[in-house]
């Protein structure tokens, strides 16, 4: 019988690649850890809305694994895998920080105890996601771009997704983001709201950060314009609505204000998806 001797290399690698997973994990969620609306929200959102976003959150996370995940895969299967394995980083992180923090103590209910450790582990698994590339020193550098080349247009939009919904979640629960479009007047959401494309476009396509995007040959300006700035902001702002929305800032307030509110989220959700394809 053969022994394969690339097995117990492979676990290591898994192994190291878990423990890079939560230390992403509480990098990237411990701005929300801290937050007292974060608390809150995670005793007071409607268990629906808290289990629709974990689902989208979920499916992200089976996609980032495609492009950065604890190792290479091989199938949707295998993504799904470290999804899980990501997801289940992110619950043990939230729930141990929190503990710790005394957000959580033993005399509350079953149930604010699971919505807090269930909101914030959505932030907790995309950096427990994500862990592997930003702490692992840089591997596989040319295969994730690989990857990244054969996902084509379809893959660069869920990037962007990905990085909108991140950043723009990070602030989305605060009260500052409804003062903000309350004292906003028209000229203000105008002007915020083409600062996002002008930064997105020139953060995507013409400063020269590293493992930015280079426009397509033979494409026009207006062509990459419209295909990727644009777009890229549409789904800024189609983030920013959904997760005011799933927060319940959207409840009884005046479209104009929901406008706002959208707006001045899709500003730093426009930045994560500009920046998504250096971070991922």
């Amino acid at each position: 019988m053969v022994h394969d001797d690339s097995v117990p290399e492979t676990n290591k690698d898994y192994a190291i690649g878990l423990g890079r997973a939560f230390g992403g994990a509480v990098i990237f969620a411990i701005p929300l850890l801290m937050t007292m609306e974060m608390w809150w929200l995670g005793f007071s959102m409607e268990p629906v809305r808290l289990l629709l976003f974990m689902s989208i959150n979920f499916a992200i996370l089976i996609g980032l694994s495609y492009f950065a995940g604890f190792e290479k895969t091989f199938s949707w299967k295998e993504d799904a895998m470290d999804a899980f394995a990501a997801f289940g980083v992110g619950v043990l992180t939230s729930a141990a920080m929190l503990a710790l923090l005394a957000v959580i103590t033993l005399d509350m209910t079953w149930n604010e105890i699971v919505g807090k450790v269930a909101l914030q582990s959505v932030p907790a698994s995309i950096g427990a996601m994500l862990g592997r590339k930003q702490l692992g020193g840089g591997q596989d550098i040319q295969a994730e771009e690989e990857r990244k080349a054969e996902a084509g247009y379809g893959g660069e939009l869920f990037l962007m997704l990905a990085g909108a919904l991140f950043l723009a979640f990070n602030v989305a629960p605060t009260e500052e983001m409804i003062l903000i479009a309350y004292q906003m007047s028209p000229w203000h959401t105008l002007a915020l709201g083409a600062l996002s494309i002008i930064l997105l476009h020139v953060l995507v396509y013409t400063v020269g950060f590293s493992g930015q995007e280079s426009r397509l040959e033979g494409g026009t300006f207006l062509s990459t314009f419209f295909h990727f700035t644009l777009a890229g902001y549409g789904i800024a702002l189609l983030i920013s609505f959904y997760v005011l929305w799933t927060f319940g800032r959207t409840e009884g307030v005046a479209p104009t204000e929901i406008a706002n509110m959208v707006v001045v989220l899709g500003f730093p959700a426009s930045l994560g998806a500009a920046t998504a394809r250096l971070v991922i």
